[in-house]
């Protein structure tokens, strides 16, 4: 796998990138895009492996920070997945103009909460996202902050935010709060795992409070209701960070292929291991499948769910002539 560092712009700030390839390739290269995971950076170790597997595959895969992040520009204490969403189809739009890559042939990957919601979000905005897999996602931003509380603590802290809301409202600045500690309320096991100990002591520590507000409207699942771009959801029976019902809904919602796998005997982030070998396959499988389109769509209507567009795969013709 080679790795180069790129640059691109997401509503004006520079956005800093990973881009790995194949080792050697020739033509343009069906690619995939990814935005880290909540709180995530793009060179956290978690990810590489799953680059590794893409571009043996063949893929090229580009994962960068977010504005305000790691390397990338912009306001360190703005935390906002409305923004995140602006940059994806910023990523998207850079790697549709690159041109090692196929732009009829563009994925998206997302791990771990706003992770994976962000994907489908992207989804169900950007028609150039031809297949997603999200991996144990958040379907709901106001119920998943809920379920990190007791019903005393919840009410406590929207009574908390509407004091900021009118601070900011008064005086242009709200409080800044840690938002692994104010915002999401951390696990045992998220205390003590060391799964993204090589990007933890680089992610902001102090962040509006008014992040909070974002994800309190924050649904991918809304987004997921009629939504056709294949997708493959991945998540953890009786996970703690984010609730298993969660991506369950999400496959519920979703209208067009779709695929479900839950991890049994595990925990949120002991499952990156424990079923690597399990889940990688089926993560490669899913894009080699749906990305497996030329520059030919067909649209047709079944009768019952409507119309979709079904993009044909290229076949070698006679004596190797594409057809």
């Amino acid at each position: 796998m080679q790795t180069r560092e790129v640059t691109f712009f997401g509503h004006g700030e520079r956005l800093s990138g990973l881009w790995r390839t194949p080792d050697d390739f020739g033509g343009p290269l069906p690619a995939i895009v990814q935005g880290p995971g909540w709180m995530g950076l793009k060179d956290a170790k978690l990810y590489v492996r799953y680059h590794e597997a893409l571009t043996k595959a063949g893929f090229g895969v580009l994962i960068f920070d977010y504005r305000g992040f790691g390397d990338s520009g912009g306001d360190r204490t703005l935390l906002s997945p409305r923004n995140q969403l602006e940059d994806l189809v910023d990523a998207v739009s850079y790697l549709s103009g690159r041109e090692d890559v196929d732009p009829d042939r563009i994925g998206c990957f997302g791990t771990g909460g706003t992770g994976g919601g962000n994907a489908i979000l992207l989804a169900a905005q950007d028609p150039r996202v031809r297949a997603v897999v999200s991996q144990v996602p958040v379907a709901d931003g106001r119920d998943w902050l809920h379920r990190m509380r007791s019903e005393d603590q919840w009410l406590e802290f929207l009574a908390e935010l509407e004091v900021d809301r009118r601070l900011r409202a008064t005086t242009g600045a709200g409080r800044l709060v840690d938002p692994r500690e104010h915002i999401m309320v951390p696990t045992q096991e998220r205390r003590t795992t060391q799964i993204k100990a090589d990007v933890d002591t680089r992610v902001p520590t102090a962040v509006s409070l008014g992040a909070a507000d974002e994800i309190l409207a924050y649904s991918p699942l809304a987004a997921a209701g009629g939504l056709t771009t294949p997708l493959l959801l991945i998540a953890v029976e009786g996970d703690a960070v984010t609730p298993t019902d969660h991506a369950q809904s999400l496959y519920e919602a979703a209208a067009g292929p779709k695929s479900l796998l839950l991890q049994r005997r595990t925990t949120h982030y002991a499952a990156y291991d424990r079923y690597w070998s399990l889940v990688t396959p089926r993560i490669v499988g899913w894009y080699q499948v749906h990305l497996a389109v030329g520059g030919v769509g067909e649209l047709s209507d079944p009768g019952d769910s409507g119309a979709a567009m079904r993009w044909l795969q290229d076949e070698p013709g006679p004596q190797g002539v594409e057809r």
